[in-house]
């Protein structure tokens, strides 16, 4: 048993545990779509914020992990009234804060700030919507890159895993 979570938590408690699924992507820069497995972590120590962690693998075209891909890692502080800010890094180069809000099982945040390491590729904005029903996480995240406008770049439904 972990320790009591924070009272400003509360809207995000739903999100606690593991996820995991599938899911699609694209962008105007690739040739072709992908598909690809993820599993995301939501985790606390018991102050108003929770540990966000997401990995994922490409799939082929018999929905077999095929290679590694995204990969990142952050913290999700939570206000009193579903306020929501968000670090999250990725080992490609990039690093992002998000504000954005908790409302029942919605979550949409937008990017305030993104900053790049001298090779990583340019991101100037992104947006994420995560719902929540029962027990499956849909995920869109659209980004801003290359100088390309915002768009849609993936898109998965996971599951809670048991635990």
């Amino acid at each position: 048993m972990g320790p009591e979570p924070h009272p400003w938590i509360a809207p995000a408690l739903p999100l606690l545990g593991m996820w995991r699924g599938s899911g699609t992507g694209g962008y105007a820069t690739l040739a072709d779509g992908f598909s690809y497995e993820q599993e995301i972590t939501f985790s606390h120590d018991g102050r108003p914020f929770l540990r966000y962690e997401a990995r994922a693998w490409l799939t082929d075209s018999e929905g077999r992990p095929d290679r590694p891909s995204g990969r990142e890692t952050g913290w999700w502080r939570v206000g009193a009234d579903g306020y929501l800010e968000a670090v999250v890094a990725h080992p490609i180069g990039i690093a992002t804060t998000y504000v954005g809000r908790i409302s029942g099982g919605e979550i949409e945040m937008a990017s305030r700030d993104t900053v790049v390491t001298p090779l990583a590729k340019e991101v100037t904005a992104s947006r994420r919507r995560l719902t929540l029903r029962e027990d499956e996480l849909t995920v869109v995240t659209e980004v801003e890159a290359v100088g390309q406008p915002l768009q849609q770049h993936l898109s998965a439904r996971l599951r809670r895993l048991p635990g």
